[in-house]
């Protein structure tokens, strides 16, 4: 695999100034997480920390080392020293802030779902075109090695064509008052964990699905979708995925084509502090004997989609998951909405 940057006039460029990042809010994501990665990057800094709260902003920059703590997200929107935000707020505030970091000239990586609807991430595109900022949604599985690795095993034919995509991914959260449990701040399963497996297929197939139909179970009290399974129609093939907020915590994706298997073993959350697996079968033996596995050393993909993002940034190149993309994620995000409201199937629509 092609390291991310290569010996040369850019790499000691890039080593000697760090894309410096802005964070608006205190969201355990950021500092739990993605801040702590990126202040480990070879291509990024995290230079200052916004709260409505300035408490809040001045604890986490204290405990994190992040030099400067704003009461404001526009104050910390008008620091000529920041080059970039990272947006973590909740969903229903991606693309109000996220416009609002472009026009000041920011270049923005967004936490996923990039926005609650297709018209609401389609305004980001003229925002785009008018400041010339990089926009990006954090799918941070797109910049992390076993995913690359992933789409060089398919190109190769490791699989010979590739037919289906499977997916789980489930964790259990009952408390009404975290955000990924109320309505209004976009919370359930499709778009908090649903929108990976939507992600993955697509990143493997390189198709958007032409239809798909869905189920939901949502929780009598707090209105989510507490359990969603889809089928995903591509032109050379499908994908099916269940998601869950209330289940045992799991994840796993297959990639089954017409002469192999790739299995990821912890696809989505993988771990910072060990090695990741994925698992090739190209026998079809069903005891597991033609089993092979690829190693890939320890190595924090928030730190990675950081660097990524700063790559794209300082050679003027596409980010890792354009805007385009992200478009079509959402359009899947809402067929699977509308299916599962009239029991039909539905094609995406941009």
């Amino acid at each position: 695999m092609r390291g991310l940057l290569e010996a040369g006039p850019l790499y000691d460029a890039c080593m000697s100034k760090k894309l410096r990042f802005g964070v608006l809010s205190t969201a355990n994501i950021g500092v739990k997480k993605v801040i702590p990665a990126m202040q480990r990057g070879a291509l990024t800094t995290v230079a200052a920390i916004a709260s409505r709260d300035l408490t809040k902003a001045k604890e986490a920059a204290s405990t994190l080392g992040i030099p400067r703590a704003y009461g404001s997200y526009e104050e910390l929107l008008a620091d000529p020293d920041i080059d970039a935000i990272y947006n973590p707020l909740p969903n229903q505030l991606h693309i109000p802030w996220t416009a609002e970091a472009a026009e000041a000239g920011k270049h923005v990586l967004c936490e996923k779902p990039l926005s609650m609807t297709v018209a609401e991430a389609k305004t980001l595109l003229d925002v785009r075109a008018r400041t010339g900022v990089k926009i990006c949604e954090a799918f941070m599985i797109r910049s992390f090695h076993q995913w690359l690795r992933l789409r060089e095993l398919l190109n190769e034919g490791r699989v010979g064509e590739l037919r289906s995509v499977t997916g789980f991914f489930s964790y259990f959260n009952t408390n009404p008052a975290n955000i990924r449990n109320r309505v209004e701040t976009g919370g359930g399963g499709v778009y908090d964990i649903g929108c990976y497996c939507i992600h993955a297929s697509r990143y493997a197939f390189r198709h958007e699905p032409t239809r798909v139909v869905a189920t939901l179970d949502r929780d009598p009290q707090m209105s989510t979708d507490r359990l969603a399974s889809a089928l995903l129609e591509f032109p050379s093939g499908h994908a099916i995925f269940t998601c869950s907020t209330q289940l045992i915590p799991y994840q796993r994706v297959h990639f089954l084509g017409t002469r192999g298997r790739i299995e990821l073993e912890i696809p989505f959350n993988a771990p910072p502090d060990r090695p990741t697996r994925l698992f090739i079968d190209a026998t079809g033996d069903l005891s597991g004997s033609g089993i092979t596995t690829e190693t890939f050393p320890v190595a924090d993909q928030y730190t990675m989609q950081g660097d990524a993002f700063a790559k794209a940034v300082y050679e003027d190149i596409e980010v890792p998951v354009s805007l385009e993309d992200s478009i079509g994620n959402m359009a899947v995000i809402e067929a699977i909405f509308h299916s599962a409201s009239s029991g039909q199937w539905v094609s995406p629509q941009r």
